[in-house]
C-alpha cells in the first residue's frame, strides 16, 4: 500500500475499511468473477436462423454475404419480427458461426529476406499526388526497384509499362545499385510477358529474356491475379507514394516548373526517407551481388521506316511527321521510353515526345507548311487538320479568319502559321491573342506587320569612275 496504513489506502480508494480488509485477505472481485454463457435476452434470430439465415451462409462460400442484406430479406419475408436496429446482433451472429463454420480463408506466410538474393519491380500509377507540371495535370508512373532485404529503392518517372521503361528502370538501378541480385521479382507485367494461347498461362517475351540473361538475373513471377505475391513492391509502392504526398504537403504546393524539377524533387525523397536508413543493411547486400556486365543493353527499339509521301513515318502504328525533304529516304527511328529520335545516315534529324496510344498521331506544321501555303485548298480536308493548330489561341484565330473572309480564311491562316514558323510561334500568339482581345479584324499581313514590321532600307550605291583606258584597249583589240 506504498506504506499507507490500510485506512489511509482505503480513504485514499474511495472505499470502506471493511471492503479493503476483504480485498486484502480474500481474492479480488476480477478472480472471482466467472464467464456468463448464458443470454440476457431472446435470440430474436432463433425461429430463423437455421431455416433462413444457415442455409445462406452455408452455400456463402466466398464470404460475399452480409447481416445487413440478409436482414432486409428477413424483413421482407417477416415483415412484423424484424427490424433495421437487429442489423448490429446478426452481424455478431454471422461472426461468431464463421469463426467456427466458415470457409477457411487463405494463410499468409511471412518470408525471411536472404541478402543479395532478390529485388522486386513494378510500375505504380503516381497521378493521384496531384502534381502539375508548367501549369498542367501531370499524369505518370513510378518505376520501383527494390531490394527485398535492405530495401534500398531505385525510383524513376516512367509515362506508361511500355518495354522501353523496363529495360531503363531495371539496367538504370542496376548500374546506380553497382551490382546484380540473381533474381528479379514482378507481376505479369505486359512489357515483360505474353500470353501463351494454349495454356493461357504467360511467360517472359524473347526481349526480355535476353535483356536478363545479359545481366545475369533469374525472373521470378507471381501467380497472375495475386498482387500480394509481390509484396516488396506492393508494400514499396505504398509507402513512397505516402511520403510523397507529406513531403508534397510540407513544401506546400504540387506544381513544379519542369519534369526534372520534380523527378529531383522525387530522388531527394527516396534517398533521404528510402535509402539512407537502408545503408547498413545495403552494406550487407553489397558483398554478395554479382558484378555488372560490361556494357548495358540500349533502352530503345530501333524501326526503319520509309518517309512517305505525306512528310511522315509509321512507327509502331503511330504517325509522326518529319521534315519533308526526307520523303522518299530510309530513316532511324529509336523509340526511347519518353521520346522517339529520328536520325538519316547516323545524324540526329528530329526528336519528339513518344505517343502514348495505338493509332495516335503528331504533326508538326513546320514540316508542311512550306507546301500548304501553295496548296491552300488541301487544308480543309486534311486528314490531321487539328494537329495545325499549335494552341487554343490559334484555333480563335482561324474561327475570327472564317468569320471575316470567309473562303479565303485557309489561305490567310496558313499564311499566319507559316509566319509562326519563321517568325517564332511564341511571338505570333501573342499577337493574335492581342487582336482577338481586342475584338479587331485582322489577316495574314495584318499580324506579320505586328510581328515583325518590314524595315525598308535604302542602299548605297557607289559608282567608280570610269576607266577609258579599258575601253581603248577594247578597242584596239577590235580593229586588230
Amino acid at each position: 500500500m506504498d506504506g499507507k496504513s490500510q485506512a489511509a489506502a482505503a480513504a485514499a480508494s474511495d472505499m470502506s475499511l471493511r471492503t479493503a480488509r476483504e480485498w486484502d485477505t480474500g481474492p479480488l472481485p476480477s478472480a472471482t468473477t466467472q464467464a456468463r454463457d448464458w443470454r440476457t435476452r431472446p435470440d430474436p434470430f432463433a425461429a430463423v436462423w437455421h431455416t433462413d439465415v444457415e442455409p445462406l451462409l452455408s452455400r456463402d462460400v466466398k464470404g460475399v454475404l452480409e447481416a445487413k442484406w440478409v436482414l432486409e430479406v428477413l424483413r421482407t419475408r417477416y415483415p412484423d419480427q424484424f427490424h433495421a436496429g437487429q442489423a448490429r446482433t446478426l452481424q455478431r451472429r454471422f461472426r461468431d458461426w464463421r469463426a467456427r463454420h466458415g470457409v477457411e480463408p487463405e494463410v499468409f506466410f511471412p518470408q525471411v529476406a536472404v541478402p543479395g538474393r532478390e529485388a522486386a519491380i513494378d510500375f505504380t500509377h503516381a497521378t493521384d499526388l496531384g502534381v502539375t507540371v508548367a501549369g498542367a495535370p501531370f499524369p505518370h508512373l513510378l518505376f520501383e526497384f527494390v531490394l527485398s532485404y535492405s530495401h534500398w529503392t531505385w525510383v524513376t518517372i516512367a509515362f506508361g509499362e511500355t518495354f522501353e521503361a523496363l529495360v531503363a528502370g531495371v539496367q538504370g538501378a542496376l548500374w546506380a545499385l553497382g551490382g546484380v541480385p540473381p533474381v528479379l521479382r514482378s507481376d505479369n507485367l505486359s512489357a515483360a510477358t505474353h500470353e501463351l494461347k494454349t495454356s493461357g498461362g504467360r511467360a517472359l517475351t524473347p526481349r526480355f529474356r535476353a535483356v536478363l540473361e545479359h545481366d545475369g538475373i533469374r525472373s521470378s513471377r507471381i501467380t497472375p491475379g495475386r498482387a500480394h505475391e509481390n509484396g516488396v513492391a506492393e508494400q514499396a509502392h505504398r509507402r513512397l507514394k505516402a511520403l510523397l504526398a507529406q513531403a508534397l504537403l510540407v513544401r506546400g504546393h504540387t506544381a513544379f516548373v519542369d519534369i526534372a524539377a520534380y523527378d529531383a524533387f522525387v530522388q531527394e525523397v527516396v534517398a533521404y526517407w528510402r535509402n539512407r536508413p537502408a545503408l547498413a543493411r545495403l552494406a550487407e547486400e553489397r558483398a554478395t551481388l554479382g558484378a555488372l556486365p560490361s556494357a548495358a543493353i540500349p533502352s530503345y527499339t530501333t524501326y526503319y521506316p520509309v518517309v512517305r509521301r505525306w512528310s511522315t513515318i509509321r512507327v509502331a502504328h503511330r504517325t509522326y511527321s518529319v521534315p519533308a525533304q526526307l520523303m522518299g529516304h530510309t530513316v532511324e527511328a529509336r523509340v526511347h521510353p519518353n521520346v522517339v529520335e529520328v536520325r538519316y545516315r547516323d545524324q540526329i534529324v528530329q526528336t519528339m515526345p513518344r505517343l502514348r496510344k495505338e493509332d495516335e498521331h503528331r504533326i508538326d506544321y513546320r514540316h508542311m507548311i512550306g507546301w500548304l501555303v501553295r496548296k491552300p485548298g488541301a487544308f480543309a480536308r486534311y486528314r490531321y487538320r487539328e494537329d495545325l493548330y499549335p494552341s487554343v489561341t490559334f484555333r480563335r484565330a482561324y474561327d475570327a479568319l472564317a468569320r471575316a473572309h470567309g473562303e479565303r480564311a485557309d489561305l490567310e491562316y496558313l499564311r499566319v502559321l507559316q509566319l509562326a514558323s519563321t517568325a517564332g510561334e511564341m511571338r505570333v500568339t501573342a499577337v493574335l491573342a492581342t487582336l482577338l482581345d481586342a475584338g479587331l479584324a485582322f489577316d495574314a499581313r495584318t499580324v506579320q506587320a505586328e510581328v515583325a514590321p518590314p524595315v525598308l532600307v535604302v542602299p548605297t550605291v557607289h559608282i567608280p569612275a570610269p576607266d577609258l583606258a579599258v575601253y581603248d584597249a577594247l578597242r584596239g583589240g577590235a580593229a586588230a
